[in-house]
């Protein structure tokens, strides 16, 4: 159960480093400073923020995953972050890009849902 939820937190963390390692450049380019950079310190800075994406990615599907006394399969895991990832999304472009959801958006969070029933609920 601890291995379970350690993998879910860091799942979560690195996906919010991800995240904002992936499209945060995109606000920060409403800055004229930054809008200034050239595209390889854009890529620099992004890569940056993604190492500690990384830092905390691998570990957590080490701890979760099944063949090393985790709790998850590889297709459990994956589902999961893919899950985390989405949630993590959705609520950054709407906080960061002020965006809004739409009932399409919902429809396709059920679907989510329904993925990670079918996942979970027969291995």
């Amino acid at each position: 159960m601890i291995q379970g939820l350690e993998t879910v937190i860091l799942l979560f963390l690195a996906n919010i480093m991800m995240t904002i390692a992936w499209y945060a450049h995109l606000k920060l380019d409403q800055f004229d400073w930054f809008h200034r950079w050239p595209l390889i310190l854009v890529i620099l800075f992004s890569w940056g923020i993604a190492l500690f994406e990384y830092c905390l990615q691998v570990p957590a599907n080490r701890i979760g995953f099944d063949g090393n006394g985790g709790p998850f399969s590889l297709m459990q895991l994956k589902i999961i972050q893919e899950v985390i990832t989405l949630v993590v999304f959705v609520l950054f472009s709407m906080a960061v890009f002020h965006m809004q959801l739409h009932w399409n958006h919902i429809v396709a969070g059920i679907c989510l849902i329904l993925a990670v029933w079918f996942v979970f609920g027969f291995e």
